[in-house]
């Protein structure tokens, strides 16, 4: 590890002053060793104030032992849903009731173990991102399509990964589109993946001007048709469209993905990993309804990483997500032709990681 990043001691220090804050006020807060280790891991995934730093929590949080471990972290972190604008005092007692133990007990034995826990798995993303994947970005500097091959239960398939933007995709008949949970697309000028399917689907009069935005429009006619007009959809839900312009490259459908809920009083989105996965298990069994409905079937899919946007997952949470649905029904047989798209090598690297459990 290199001699810039931090040590286990200063992250320790610094995630005590965030249990004690609360995520809510990281803005502004002096976090030097925390901040050196989110722009190591996630560098371009964040890019609110204090969302790079709560991204890093999300993803060392993640690599905690399922069971009692990583939910008193959720709680004592802010991280658990619902909580992250909760006292310091009730996140402990929350914790502490994880444990079964008292308040004071927690506060001198568990909470240290906690977070001394968070410390390390922050330090090992950390050596593990530095390490692992500087090699495989340098391999990415030329070409933008490659195939990598995976066992998903007990076969082989194969998924290809393009470096590049999602407008530039070509023959591929599904592409799956984050989106809020009230299916409002983003304006066309933005460079968001859904602003830039949005423009690309867009119809163009002979001096350029929009004559025609079908995403836009049947996206509002499927919230009519559903029951949904004016107000929010559940997460994980999936609008399925036509693709507009894009049919002249061989993109035949859009899946709109719910998953990201706006945080009231300001311009930021929470987007959970489990609403990510809810969503693409949802993209794939549309698909499968689908499929023969279109003469000739739809067969191919591509997912960029959703949600490491502006929602401010990192690479690897949003990845593990995803991947967690389409193994799944890989392994069960189905056929599907499966493609990412993303725009940076490092994300690139980190999917061609999938066969080695990434």
């Amino acid at each position: 590890m290199s001699s810039s990043h931090p040590d286990h001691a200063s992250l320790l220090a610094e995630l005590r002053k965030v249990r004690l804050t609360g995520l809510v006020r990281l803005r502004g807060r002096a976090l030097p060793a925390l901040e050196a280790a989110a722009e190591a891991v996630t560098a371009g995934a964040a890019r609110t104030p204090g969302a790079a730093v709560e991204a890093l929590l999300r993803l060392a949080v993640s690599h905690l032992d399922a069971g009692t471990l990583r939910t008193a972290a959720e709680y004592t972190l802010g991280l658990a849903q619902g909580t992250r604008d909760w006292p310091a005092s009730s996140r402990r007692d929350r914790a502490a009731s994880v444990y079964g133990v008292s308040i004071e007990r927690f506060r001198k034995e568990h909470e240290v173990m906690v977070l001394g826990e968070v410390a390390e798995h922050i330090l090992r993303v950390v050596s593990q991102e530095s390490g692992a994947t500087g090699a495989a970005e340098d391999e990415w500097s030329v070409g933008t399509h490659r195939s990598v091959q995976v066992r998903a239960g007990a076969r082989q398939v194969g998924l290809t990964v393009h470096v590049h933007p999602v407008d530039l995709l070509r023959d591929v008949d599904v592409v799956v589109s984050p989106v809020n949970v009230h299916l409002a697309l983003p304006e066309p000028y933005k460079s968001s993946v859904g602003a830039s399917l949005r423009r690309a689907a867009s119809v163009r009069g002979v001096t350029g001007d929009v004559v025609d935005d079908p995403l836009h429009d049947e996206l509002r006619d499927w919230a009519a048709r559903h029951g949904t007009a004016g107000r929010a959809v559940l997460p994980g839900t999936v609008a399925a469209t036509g693709s507009g312009a894009l049919a002249g490259q061989g993109v035949r459908r859009i899946y709109h993905a719910a998953i990201a809920v706006p945080r009231a009083g300001t311009n930021d989105y929470d987007v959970l990993s489990t609403d990510v996965t809810r969503a693409v298990s949802r993209a794939l069994t549309l698909l499968a309804e689908e499929s023969d409905r279109h003469d000739p079937p739809l067969r191919s899919v591509c997912f960029p990483l959703l949600g490491s946007g502006r929602g401010g997952l990192p690479y690897q949470v949003s990845l593990s997500a995803i991947w967690a649905a389409v193994e799944a029904e890989l392994a069960r047989g189905a056929c599907w032709d499966v493609h990412f798209v993303v725009r940076a090598p490092k994300a690139a690297a980190l999917v061609e990681r999938i066969p080695a459990g990434m």
